[in-house]
Order: C-alpha cells, then structure tokens, then sequence
C-alpha cells in the first residue's frame, strides 16, 4: 500500500496566485474534498479561536478560504471549539465566543456560524463507546460528533505535557467536552517545588477545583480534589509547581488519541485534515501569550490522515534551524535536532505510534510539494 500523501505548500509568494490564501485552497481541493462533503451536509471546522493574550493562532481568512469551498460544494460549514477545563475566557460558550469575536472569528469574516461544540457549560456531549485500553466511553462535544463530516485546522505547537500538539490533539482533547477533558488529565498530579515557590497565588486562583491553597506562603496541592488539568503549571512563571511525569505523560497521550478515534468514528472517512506550520510557539494556544517561535515559519500542510500529518509536521519542523533566541535549549539548534525534546524533553512519539496501532493513520507518508 502507498504511503499517504501529505501535501505541503511553503510560504514564498511573488504573484497573487502564490497567496497564502490561494494556498490554502489549492492544498485543502487537493484533499478532494468532493469526494467527502456532500450537499447540505453539516461540515464541523474544528479550530482553536486563541486564548486572550495569545496571537500565533490561526488567522480567521484562512479558515474563511476552507468554508468557500466547502459552501460551493454544497456543504453547510460553522467554526468551532469546545469549552476547556480550565478557569478563563474560555470555560463557557458566552466568554469563549466573545473570545472568538475579538480575535476576529465573526460570521462576517468567516461566510459561517461559530458554535461552541460542547454548548453552554461544556455539557452538551455524546457519550460514544469505544472500549479503548484507556477509555471506554468518551465524551464527544455534540456539534461535532453530530456534523455529517469534519476537517481540523491546527496550529501545530510545542505543549506542557505532550510535547507536542498538532492535529491529533487539536481532534482528541479539543472534541472532547468538559467531562472529557478531565477524564483525559485525571492521571497527572502537580508537585510543588517550595524553593520556588514565591507565594503570589496564581496557580490558586487559577485551579478550577479549588485544590490549591497558600499555607505560609507556599502552595499545597490537595491530591484527592486535584483533577490534573495542569493549569496551575501554566500559571506559574517561577517554576514552583511542576508535573511528575512517570507514566501519566503516556496516558494523557494515549487518551488523546483515544479520543481522537471517537470523534472520527462516525465519520466514515469525511473528514482533512490541515496543519499550520507559522509561529510555531513552544507552549500551546491555550496559554494566555505567544512565545518567541522555535523556528522560522514553514508552510502549510494538508491530508486525509491524521497521523501522517502530524508525523510530516514534526520531521519539516525538525529539519529546520532552531532559534536561538527562543526558550529551545542548545541541543536544539542545529538543523535536524528534535526541536520538541529541546524544549520540554517528553516523548511526544507515543501519540503517533499509538494512533497507527489504533489505525487512525500511517506514520508513513508521502511528502507532495505543491
């Protein structure tokens, strides 16, 4: 069997036909996506609006490409993301489409809807049985499990406790609702570095449970109300509460990608994929700043295959020069060092060996430069 295209356009333009808007449409018809999106179908456009802070989301004209094709198919596309875990102006369908708005995903922009997948108060969901190693049922956020096919547009980005994120955690624990979210972070438990530790609170305002407390000035976690979504880790610009990583890392990795196959179980292969390779940030879209980049900004990548995706973002990302100006360690400077390790040194592998074994993809793939 062939390995799995993957297209990939860079970002060099001198005609307007070079555009990176002209791009992203040739890339996303080279999926054929007339072969998956049928008239008046309900077409989920899964996307990470940005937390307020954050600008290497992204861009909405982009997606606004994606949705005039899929219109002209005949298909009715709408942007979305689900609510997260976490405290901040995205747990509610109110705050995180204001969110949206204000980083310039409106329907006016966009030619679609924007809906919260996971309704209200993130408990709008599917429960979808999958009889996983980890997972039995997942919690899949409605709009999305119920939309006749499905494309996910990702930011690919470093992350605290993946290493990486790119397509198939943008699938898994952006799908996921409320519920989903913390059954897939239930397994990491903060630990805190009283050294550190300087006392000024955030990571206790910022626990969505109430687990952490000040107790002379120095954080205690309360282990059994602790739901391990690691935002105090997020919080914390001093180092005075990380995550030990034993096995949970694995599992968070495992369960995403669990996920990931709930959410395109009932798609019966009407689903793209589509990787965004600019500002390629060490932390996640989730945190509230964009760091300085990794590397230089790549290009855009596109497939039928999750896997085959994420596994041809990593190598581009990889054979780049790293900057050295960036929080990436020396080890990550030169061309064809594993840029992920440099930064957060997590095995960020195990989701794309997982994801084959589970047959959500190839890692195998074979690059097509347009």
């Amino acid at each position: 069997m062939a390995p799995e295209p993957v297209f990939f356009a860079d970002l060099s333009a001198e005609k307007e036909s070079a555009s990176m808007q002209n791009k992203v449409k040739k890339l996303f018809q080279l999926l054929r996506p007339e072969t998956f999106i049928s008239k008046d179908d309900l077409v989920a456009i899964k996307i990470h609006f940005g937390e307020p802070g954050s600008n290497a989301f992204i861009r909405p004209i982009y997606a606004r490409t994606v949705v005039d094709v899929v219109k002209k198919l005949g298909g009715k596309p709408f942007l979305t993301d689900a609510n997260t875990l976490y405290k901040g102006p995205r747990q509610n369908a109110v705050d995180h489409l204001n969110s949206a708005y204000n980083h310039g995903f409106l329907p006016s922009v966009l030619n679609a809807p924007v809906i919260i997948a996971d309704g209200l108060i993130g408990k709008d969901f599917v429960r979808v049985k999958i009889n996983q190693k980890n997972i039995d049922f997942a919690h899949i956020s409605s709009a999305v499990h119920n939309a006749d096919a499905f494309i996910a547009l990702s930011h690919p980005t470093g992350h605290i406790a993946t290493g990486y994120a790119g397509a198939l955690k943008n699938i898994g624990m952006g799908c996921g609702n409320r519920a989903g979210k913390q059954a897939m972070h239930a397994d990491f438990k903060p630990e805190v570095n009283k050294d550190k530790c300087i006392g000024d609170g955030a990571c206790v305002h910022w626990c969505p449970v109430g687990a952490i407390k000040l107790v002379k000035k120095k954080a205690v976690v309360n282990k059994d109300k602790c739901i391990g979504c690691g935002e105090c880790v997020s919080s914390c610009n001093y180092g005075g509460i990380s995550i030990k990583w034993d096995t949970p890392m694995e599992l968070l990795q495992e369960k995403i990608v669990e996920y990931a196959a709930a959410v395109l179980k009932n798609k019966k292969n009407k689903y793209g994929f589509m990787n965004f390779l600019t500002n390629i940030s060490p932390d996640c879209d989730c945190v509230p700043w964009s760091d300085t980049p990794m590397v230089g900004d790549i290009g855009i990548l596109a497939s039928r295959d999750p896997v085959a995706i994420d596994q041809a973002t990593v190598d581009l990302i990889n054979t780049q020069q790293g900057n050295p100006v960036s929080r990436m360690k020396k080890s990550g400077f030169s061309k064809n060092a594993d840029k992920f390790r440099a930064i957060w040194d997590i095995d960020y592998a195990i989701q794309f060996k997982y994801a084959e074994s589970l047959k959500l993809g190839s890692r195998k793939y074979q690059l097509k430069k347009i």
